[in-house]
């Protein structure tokens, strides 16, 4: 486990290199995709779902992410981005090909739709962290100025 994590956070520093993403947070982006993985890897062990593990992987990057970019003060899809891509399906997309290639049609739907929720499940996990940090914010914030207004 842990030699998947060191992998998973060198996978998420190699993309930050090619893309030119600031050199400062590079470490940073790297700690990204490595608590993605881990949290994969641990709900992985109690749910054996792919979707799910990666729906929670994703959903505790997006949590990391808007807080490093709020701590860096830089945009969060420059941890969020590099920090999915541990969880990107590519092996179970290359079965669905395989197995077209195969003319094994049940397995490369299988297979396919798999590629297709994990893909979507990243997506939202993503989408749900952001909206919710958002939110926390907002409600902290109201209750900031309701104290002050009471103070007056």
């Amino acid at each position: 486990m842990i030699k998947q994590i060191i992998l998973a956070f060198f996978g998420s520093i190699f993309p930050v290199i090619l893309f030119n993403i600031d050199r400062k947070r590079i470490v940073w982006t790297g700690f990204s995709g490595s608590i993605g993985w881990m949290v994969y890897l641990i709900v992985y062990n109690y749910t054996y779902s792919p979707v799910m593990s990666s729906f929670v992987g994703a959903f505790m990057v997006g949590i990391y992410s808007e807080f490093m970019a709020r701590k860096l003060k830089t945009p969060a899809m420059q941890f969020s981005i590099p920090g999915i891509f541990p969880l990107v399906p590519g092996i179970t997309a290359y079965y669905a090909i395989n197995s077209i290639v195969e003319q094994n049609y049940s397995l490369a739907y299988f297979k396919g739709f798999q590629t297709i929720a994990i893909g979507g499940a990243i997506a939202f996990g993503i989408m749900l962290s952001s909206t919710t940090v958002r939110f926390i914010i907002k409600i902290t914030q109201t209750k900031k100025v309701k104290r002050a207004n009471k103070a007056k």
